[in-house]
């Protein structure tokens, strides 16, 4: 997901959606460990949308544009 697009979002939909890809990070890491992810640079990219999450969240706490 781009930043673009989740500049786009309130702050509720970026928890919302911050806490949807927390949860399949976690269904995938367990399928990474159990061997049976096929591509494993889905966690990757959701770990990297996680953080872009996390610190838009963060600039609009400190009033960042």
């Amino acid at each position: 997901m781009k930043a673009r697009e989740l500049r786009e979002l309130s702050d509720e939909e970026l928890r919302n959606k911050e806490a949807e890809l927390k949860d399949q990070f976690f269904k995938l890491r367990f399928q990474h460990a159990l061997g049976q992810l096929e591509n494993a640079m889905k966690l990757r990219n959701i770990k990297r949308d996680i953080a872009r999450i996390e610190t838009l969240l963060r600039e609009k706490k400190r009033g960042v544009k």
